[in-house]
């Protein structure tokens, strides 16, 4: 409450089935709804106001919302936000839901089915997460329409087939980890109907198998290993090209050396014959 002279008092209200449960104005006037009476106390802190529920009973399951009224000619209603109250039974209700636990990883789906036992007509049925953080994921009404809350936009189907809902949630995450319950709304029925137990959903991280991990590190060392051989193969491949070529220069070069010496040796020799003088000439 923000004490504003337009503020005409604040209600405690419950959503299902609308009732006021508790109501203060700004002269400090109270309401309190008679059947709560002597199970419900408050206290007018500052801006704020603190209402206490005792000894609650499986008909106290709602959902209440904080309203106030304000007078700018005429009454304004502001809601804030709703705060969902799930009281589980001691006994079995008349919603049976199943399974009871469920474990899967990141990405994964799984399904939650409600079935309404009861020979009471509904009005619909909530699948509300009411543990780490509580709210509303989906609600069927008796005519099949229904209301996808933000948490599971894009993420959620249903099949109905009389009083009988399979939810199917997918693409799991890891803060979607909670106990999920579903809950049945009777007609003519302020309150909620569930059961006892809800389904512990419990998202772990995706891990890669070992054994997956390691066929993946063989895979990566056989296409090392086969890198390895076909560069030494190339350098081989190199290295024997790079022989053959310095051999065949070599012969080259020797095939055409021998040919000049032997030309001049020849003329040389020809040439020293024809020089030579007889010495038994001479002598004579």
């Amino acid at each position: 409450m923000k004490n504003s002279k337009n503020e005409e008092g604040t209600y405690l209200r419950t959503s299902i089935r609308p009732t006021n449960v508790v109501y203060l104005s700004r002269q400090n006037t109270s309401f309190i709804l008679p059947a709560l009476a002597d199970r419900i106390n408050y206290s007018n802190e500052g801006k704020s106001l603190r209402v206490t529920l005792h000894n609650v009973q499986e008909n106290d399951a709602n959902i209440y919302v904080c309203t106030k009224f304000i007078k700018e000619g005429n009454y304004i209603r502001l809601d804030g936000k709703r705060t969902m109250v799930v009281v589980r039974a001691k006994n079995k209700g008349v919603v049976e839901q199943s399974p009871l636990s469920l474990s899967v990883q990141e990405g994964q789906s799984i399904s939650i089915t409600c079935s309404l036992k009861s020979s009471h007509e509904e009005e619909g049925i909530f699948l509300f997460k009411t543990h780490m953080k509580p709210e509303s994921v989906l609600y069927v009404s008796r005519q099949n329409t229904s209301t996808i809350f933000p948490a599971f936009a894009n993420r959620l189907e249903y099949s109905k087939q009389e009083k009988t809902l399979v939810i199917t949630l997918h693409n799991l995450k890891k803060n979607d980890s909670d106990i999920y319950v579903c809950v049945g709304v009777l007609k003519n029925s302020a309150v909620l109907s569930l059961n006892g137990s809800g389904t512990m959903i419990l998202v772990k991280d995706h891990i890669i198998p070992h054994a997956e991990m390691e066929q993946t590190g063989c895979s990566n060392n056989s296409w090392i290993f086969y890198g390895l051989i076909i560069a030494v193969v190339l350098l081989f491949s190199a290295l024997v090209c790079f022989v053959f070529y310095r051999v065949n220069m070599k012969k080259y070069f020797q095939k055409s050396k021998p040919s000049a010496v032997y030309e001049d040796m020849s003329y040389s020799s020809r040439r020293n014959t024809l020089v030579r003088t007889n010495t038994y000439c001479n002598n004579n």
